[in-house]
């Protein structure tokens, strides 16, 4: 049933995705002559100063309009991430965009993968699990100018998990987090909530140089970690989420956040107060907002290249399951990426990050991502270090209850365009997992457990330079 739902949800969002690129041309033609000089001032100055010497090229849509970053009017839309968080500018864009009579700027992407996993291909442990699913998400985002000097932005996220992935999400070795039944998800990836974020914000641009931004979002993603791994391009054909998800980016979805950040030039500070508690077991509803929590974030984009951050939150009771503890998380990244021309781009991620309890258990992790695109070839792979308490994985003896054990998993795979579309693509691809566990878990998982997956996606296209 779960994988009925999937190919019902595919057909539907790819047809909503090719009427999204009809509509594009259509739109674009009935546009007054005049747009392109009312809109070209959200494109200007978008280089680092630091770099005069640089030229940008930026996503376009077959009329040549292009569209600034959601949160600043100097700054490029390839720079838009998860949240307010930064991509490098020299960053593909997936997606299809669109501008009306009203100046306003349209831009629509997301992913649909159907697939078939295996966690433990060769039985070496009792753990893993295999099944079909559907892994999904879609996204919109509107601006407008507002004056001379503002910008107002609107953004939407909504994942169909639920439904074709169950409750209880696909299976995944080592994964934890959150719950269903009042029962911790171990061995298994949580589904995302339908209404995956729902933000607003206004940019007041003082100067091409200095820029202040208020936004809200319920559900949002306050200013902490980096990019979520659904938006990151090193992590574009990867149907699964980090292990490592928790201690790094997890803050995507939280019900009630209110950021502010001011930009000079290529370096931005932030803050957020928000909801510490994870999302609930309900995936339809609106979780009550709490704004007990808060966070900060730097982030430097020195050049078109790089984009780095360092942030930290001091959240409230995160885990439903860990009442009245507190977590300090810690994030520190680094995204590269450089292109050759259409279709042919290397973008790669290397994050830590660290969950502090506030009776002083620690625990760290580790993340190195690549993807490699080559016109319809892509290869990608992904290192994980991770170390993880027994009770995260389901073991309740007291002497490993805030035992540190270690894990690392290593991914490679291998993607193919099918056919190209409307301005969308259908890929098939192939990957596979292995894990290095620490000692006491090779009783339950193997020595070398490996998982596997094929997979067809459905995405959009690049948007042309």
């Amino acid at each position: 049933m779960k994988i009925k739902y999937g190919i019902i949800i595919a057909l539907l969002w790819a047809n909503t995705w090719s009427l999204s690129a009809q509509n594009h041309n259509h739109t674009n033609h009935e546009m007054p002559a005049d747009t392109s000089k009312k809109s070209a001032p959200m494109q200007k100055d978008t280089v680092p100063k630091s770099k005069p010497h640089q030229q940008h090229n930026h996503e376009k849509d077959s009329t040549g309009h292009t569209m600034s970053h959601l949160y600043s009017p100097s700054l490029p839309m390839n720079r838009n991430g998860s949240g307010t968080g930064w991509l490098p500018d020299a960053t593909p864009m997936y997606g299809y965009m669109l501008h009306t009579k009203r100046q306003w700027g349209l831009m629509f992407h997301g992913s649909i993968f159907l697939r078939y996993t295996n966690q433990d291909v060769f039985n070496a442990g009792s753990r893993g699990e295999d099944a079909f699913s559907a892994p999904n998400w879609v996204m919109g985002m509107a601006q407008k100018r507002v004056g001379k000097k503002g910008l107002l932005g609107f953004s939407l996220m909504m994942s169909a998990d639920r439904l074709t992935d169950g409750g209880d999400g696909y299976p995944l070795l080592f994964q934890s987090g959150e719950t269903w039944e009042d029962q911790p998800l171990i061995d298994r990836q949580h589904p995302h909530d339908l209404i995956s974020g729902l933000s607003v914000g206004y940019t007041h641009a003082f100067t091409k140089d200095v820029d202040l931004t208020v936004s809200a979002g319920y559900p949002g993603e306050p200013a902490v970690g980096p990019v979520a791994f659904m938006h990151r391009i090193s992590a574009w054909h990867n149907p699964d989420a980090p292990i490592g998800h928790h201690w790094q980016d997890a803050t995507h979805i939280i019900f009630g956040v209110g950021t502010m950040g001011l930009r000079y030039k290529w370096l931005k500070a932030e803050g957020s107060i928000f909801t510490g508690r994870e999302p609930d077991e309900n995936r339809f509803n609106f979780d009550k907002p709490r704004f007990d929590s808060y966070s900060y974030r730097l982030m430097a984009n020195p050049n078109e290249n790089w984009a780095v951050q360092f942030s930290q939150a001091f959240l409230n009771e995160p885990e439903v399951n860990h009442p009245g503890e507190d977590v300090l998380r810690t994030t520190a990244s680094v995204i590269h990426s450089i292109g050759w021309g259409d279709e042919k781009h290397l973008n790669s991620t290397l994050i830590y990050g660290t969950n502090k309890a506030d009776h002083g258990h620690s625990e760290h992790s580790i993340l190195l991502e690549s993807n490699w695109q080559w016109k319809k070839w892509a290869l990608y792979g992904r290192y994980e270090w991770i170390q993880k308490s027994g009770e995260e994985l389901g073991y309740n003896e007291e002497a490993l209850h805030d035992k540190n054990l270690s894990l690392n998993a290593i991914t490679l795979g291998s993607s193919f365009r099918l056919v190209q579309y409307l301005n969308t693509n259908l890929n098939m691809g192939l990957q596979a997992t292995t894990f290095v566990v620490d000692d006491f878990l090779k009783a339950d998982y193997g020595k070398f457990p490996v998982a596997a997956q094929v997979y067809l996606r459905i995405s959009p296209a690049r948007m042309k330079m």
